[in-house]
């Protein structure tokens, strides 16, 4: 007993005990009100859906899990898991109101027509997920989606790679693709790289709104009256009465048997904008076509310098700084099904670009890896069925060494305490752990395990000129060296890959600075306790 109160009297060990308690309460979270929380989490809002419009948002990059709001009810109506979510919304219809109480607001929202496209539940523009056990967030690799490799196509500087960021994470946004990660990159050559992880999303959802510079233009004549982005355009419709399929041009057969579809929009051009338009038509001739007059000049329309559809423009227009402009294209396919689909991806693509403007620089695809959330759900129960009998193995390769319980009980426990400090510090900072990550947990863990045994055994040798308390610190000397090696060494595979290896140096050096500066003194600690009376 009397060992027992100076171990946990020792400053060392109640470190340790207090950075553990840390760990436990970042991964399980402290607050009372979600240890026993119901509902389901909102993971994401589309952009001007009708739960965007009621006010509810999607939670921040920064959010834990356990932190992100909860819906609870729905018209009065508890909901405990996605099933019950679904199933309430089932016989809702367009122009009705529903009101969805979360553990934060009531929100009433507004059934829009295009809300009702499945026939089974609506839509409402809202990404809910089952609450998860614990705060810890899970990568790509282990919950499915997309990851993307850019490089810009000339060399561009720190400045210029921020600013196309802010405008992938709109475009993302505004395309309804949730739950993104963005980030610089940097490889050993120094050249410059943007690292794009998309949760849920395929390859052919992202390719053409990453690797396509969206430079949109209107030009008359040789002018161009407006471009995308919010300095021109004010506001682009995407609600179901003033976009969509164009019911006065519908779809059609062309010559070679396929289909085509034609889609229209409203925009609202800035005052500028519209002068420039009004400039522009003023000193054009008018030319008849039956009943009809049109300008002699057509509005063009440009997207990374293709042109992509050419409009009339009505006689009545010269000369008019009119705000309000109705855009058209045509998608096609081989069925009308396969036309529709492609109509409508093709307006929801110039609607972003015409929302969110140019990309800054034009990016490249580099690489492009897409895994689904079955596979990554294998990885991560293959993943931990491997750490569990790792962990076993090493347990028992340490007592077998020893055969001292009073030298394997708090090895191994010191051991598993750096895991913990580990997936501690990845919740707190809401680290995405991914199968790089786990890599590097097990090269701390694996370098933690060798630590120990360096001062077990430098404190079990049976040297007379050397007191126990030399030698402990003769065995730390020895880890700190080791723990430097190992950290310079970490530091070229932050940008080796263009930075697709930056989770396994960052959790291999996190994991083994928790280990020397918290854990590790702490076993030093114990081992000298319990072994000052064999002195």
């Amino acid at each position: 007993m009397g060992k027992l109160k100076q171990i946990f009297t020792n400053w060392r060990v109640l470190l340790l005990l207090f950075v553990v308690i840390l760990a436990l309460t970042s991964i399980f979270t402290a607050s009372p009100s979600n240890w026993f929380a119901t509902g389901v989490n909102i993971d994401s809002i589309e952009t001007n859906s009708s739960a965007a419009i009621a006010g509810i948002s999607s939670p921040s990059s920064g959010t834990h899990p356990l932190q992100q709001e909860r819906i609870l009810e729905i018209d009065g109506s508890e909901i405990t898991n996605i099933d019950e979510f679904y199933d309430s919304l089932s016989f809702v219809g367009a122009g009705e109101t529903i009101t969805i109480t979360t553990n934060q607001f009531s929100y009433v929202l507004l059934v829009k027509e295009e809300d009702v496209t499945t026939g089974v539940a609506i839509d409402l523009g809202i990404t809910v997920s089952e609450i998860p056990s614990n705060n810890l967030r899970k990568g790509l690799d282990l919950a499915g989606g997309t990851r993307v490799l850019l490089q810009p196509v000339e060399p561009v500087d720190d400045e210029i790679i921020e600013v196309t960021i802010s405008n992938l994470y709109e475009r993302l946004n505004v395309y309804g693709l949730s739950d993104i990660s963005i980030s610089p990159a940097k490889d050993l050559a120094g050249d410059q790289f943007i690292v794009i992880e998309i949760a849920g999303a395929s390859e052919s959802e992202v390719r053409s709104l990453l690797e396509e510079q969206g430079k949109f233009e209107a030009v008359i004549g040789n002018q161009t009256v407006f471009s995308g982005g919010d300095k021109d355009i004010t506001y682009v419709c995407r609600s179901a009465d003033c976009s969509g399929i164009d019911p006065n041009a519908g779809c059609g057969q062309l010559s070679d048997g396929s289909q085509s579809c034609r889609f229209f929009f409203s925009i609202t051009l800035s005052g500028d904008a519209a002068q420039r338009q009004a400039d522009a038509t003023r000193n054009l001739d008018v030319s008849y076509e039956g009943a009809s007059t049109y300008l002699s000049e057509d509005l063009i329309l440009y997207l990374d310098d293709v042109e992509v559809d050419r409009l009339r423009i009505g006689s009545e227009l010269q000369g008019r700084a009119t705000t309000q402009i109705q855009i058209s294209g045509s998608g096609a396919g081989t069925t009308q099904e396969n036309a529709i689909d492609d109509t409508l991806n093709q307006m929801n693509r110039l609607q972003t670009i015409m929302i969110t403007g140019s990309l800054p620089v034009q990016l490249e695809i580099v690489k492009m890896d897409t895994v689904s959330a079955l596979l990554g759900e294998e990885f991560l129960q293959n993943l931990l069925m491997v750490a569990a009998i790792a962990v076993l193995a090493v347990f028992t390769v340490i007592f077998i060494r020893y055969r001292k319980w009073i030298v394997a009980a708090p090895m191994s426990l010191i051991m598993l305490s750096e895991i913990l400090l580990i997936l501690g510090f990845a919740a707190a900072v809401s680290w995405n752990l991914d199968l790089a990550a786990f890599a590097g947990i097990i090269i701390a863990a694996g370098t933690g395990v060798d630590h120990l045994i360096i001062i077990t055994d430098e404190t079990l040798r049976g040297e007379k000129l050397s007191s126990l308390k030399a030698r402990v610190k003769n065995a730390m000397f020895i880890v700190m060296g080791a723990y430097f090696t190992t950290t310079v060494g970490m530091i070229p595979l932050w940008f080796a890959g263009a930075g697709l290896l930056k989770g396994f140096a960052f959790t291999t050096i996190v994991g083994i600075t928790l280990g020397v500066f918290i854990a590790r003194p702490a076993y030093a600690a114990i081992i000298k306790i319990m072994l000052e009376e064999e002195e």
